[in-house]
């Protein structure tokens, strides 16, 4: 009886040998390359050289060696028809029943900080995703195994059917196809950026779960977590999770949009996150007096929120987290005497995020039924906009911290947005409305009276001016807003009638 034949050219040689072993005692031969025969025969498996099989060395530093008739009629023929049979048997070629390949670690070559151009191109591997692919397209008949998680699978099968059963091998030959893509998509991406294209005429991304979730934004939606593979540290998809329960769909949501706003501040800040909007945000000296700020900002919206430092959470603000029921806190470090603390809530989540590895923002990318939209992050400061006063009075140097904070946090609220806010912390926050003064009121009835001499920050212009006559009257001092509205004129003279300091920025902050 003639052996079957398997093909094993691996760059992952985890488990390879425990498979190979126990593919000779099943009875197959087995055939392969390079670094992986080399290894095999240490290891005392006996291996056909793939030059034996074509009758052809390899050539070219190896990128040329698998790319042969002998190979991959071996692995496209049909094994039960007679007309490929026939051809086959005309040229000796025989059929390979079980391949074994990973490919060439192009995305952990990339990843070096120290990678060059001709390094990265070496990595791409051609000859495997032809061999997986050819292998997958002839799954009726091959076996194909690209992940070494599935090498005991493959093996219980043979050993009680003597073969894999169909179903396995479409499910292998589907991980095949899957794992080609995401391959070829790294690389696509490496090469788009190389070649500086902003808006290639095809976007191709992949991602690998990370998890599945118990359910998406409520109990009857399923749901999963996937991440980037070259995607920045700097995100929840890489937090380091120290303690608490599993992260949920609503949850991941939360716990970037907070990472997004504490990101936006240089001295120490806290930002407290209810449904993707911040509740309360506060700045001070330490990361107990920026959450103390937070917290008064509003005390009853950030029961069961998220909070985000972007300082160390010490034992006195632990002391004070503990006392509040929160689903996460994310800072770039835990003291042991806060987790201690911390640690004796059994289900609150403790997040980690390297702070000192913000790389360039990526792009901001939102399905739509059929589609996709994509576009860069909003990172627009206040140092970048050109700024004009219009009103007859300037802002106190008081009134332009108040109108800053004001302007780092509106443009995380969802639109329309408005901000009240004094030096250090946020007083009322107006998010989502259909009209910009409702927005208003909401932020204003929040602050109260300590909205009196505080500043006011919209997302977008004000279409009339009914918006700073309502901040007028709720004693509001200063305002920020981007200008550009047909009826400026309006809301200027409303300003100067109430000796009320605008600053026009040039740039709206919509967010939707």
């Amino acid at each position: 009886m003639t052996k079957k034949r398997a093909l094993i050219s691996v760059s992952d040689k985890t488990g390879v040998i425990d498979f190979a072993k126990e593919l000779i005692e099943l009875g197959f031969e087995i055939v392969s390359t390079g670094g992986t025969s080399k290894a095999l025969q240490e290891n005392g498996v006996p291996v056909i050289g793939i030059s034996e099989v074509t009758g052809f060395p390899e050539i070219l530093e190896g990128r040329v060696k698998t790319l042969h008739p002998m190979v991959h009629g071996g692995l496209l023929g049909k094994q039960d028809d007679e007309d490929h049979l026939k051809q086959m048997n005309e040229h000796q070629i025989k059929p390979i029943h079980l391949v074994c390949v990973n490919l060439y670690p192009f995305q952990q070559t990339i990843e070096k900080p120290d990678v060059t151009v001709p390094d990265a191109i070496e990595n791409i591997d051609i000859g495997g995703p032809s061999m997986l692919r050819s292998s997958a397209k002839n799954h009726q008949y091959v076996t194909v195994v690209v992940d070494p998680i599935d090498y005991e699978k493959v093996i219980a099968e043979f050993k009680e059917n003597g073969e894999t059963t169909l179903e396995t091998r479409r499910k292998l030959a589907a991980k095949v196809f899957r794992h080609t893509a995401a391959y070829d998509a790294i690389i696509a991406d490496y090469m788009t950026n190389l070649a500086h294209e902003e808006t290639p005429e095809k976007l191709t991304v992949t991602y690998e779960l990370k998890q599945t979730l118990r359910y998406g934004e409520n109990p009857h939606q399923k749901a999963a977590f996937y991440r980037k593979p070259l995607g920045s540290k700097f995100s929840i998809a890489s937090a380091e999770q120290l303690h608490g329960k599993e992260l949920s769909y609503n949850n991941i949501n939360d716990a970037n949009a907070a990472l997004e706003i504490v990101r936006d501040f240089n001295e120490p800040a806290a930002v407290a996150v209810k449904h993707m909007n911040p509740c309360g945000v506060g700045i001070g000296s330490t990361a107990f007096d920026a959450f103390t700020k937070a917290f008064a900002a509003d005390p009853v919206s950030i029961f069961g929120g998220i909070v985000a430092f972007n300082r160390e959470v010490d034992a006195q603000t632990a002391t004070k987290l503990h006392e509040i029921f929160l689903e996460i806190v994310i800072a770039p470090s835990f003291s042991d005497e806060a987790m201690t603390i911390l640690t004796g809530k059994k289900n609150i989540r403790l997040l980690t995020i390297p702070f000192d590895q913000q790389e360039k923002p990526e792009s901001k990318m939102v399905t739509i039924e059929g589609g996709l939209l994509v576009q860069d992050q909003d990172r627009y400061t206040l140092d970048d906009a050109t700024i004009t006063i219009p009103t007859k009075r300037q802002p106190t140097e008081e009134e332009w911290k108040a109108l800053k904070l004001g302007w780092a946090v509106v443009k995380h609220v969802k639109s329309n947005a408005i901000v009240v806010a004094d030096k250090d912390m946020t007083l009322g926050i107006g998010a989502g409305q259909m009209n910009r003064v409702g927005s208003a009121e909401i932020a204003l009835k929040q602050a109260g009276d300590k909205a009196t001499g505080a500043g006011l920050a919209s997302d977008a212009f004000f279409p009339m001016d009914d918006t700073v006559e309502a901040a007028a009257k709720a004693g509001i001092t200063a305002i920020i807003q981007p200008g550009g509205s047909i009826k400026d004129a309006d809301s200027i003279k409303k300003c100067d009638e109430y000796g009320i300091a605008m600053v026009f920025t040039g740039v709206r902050h919509f967010k939707h």
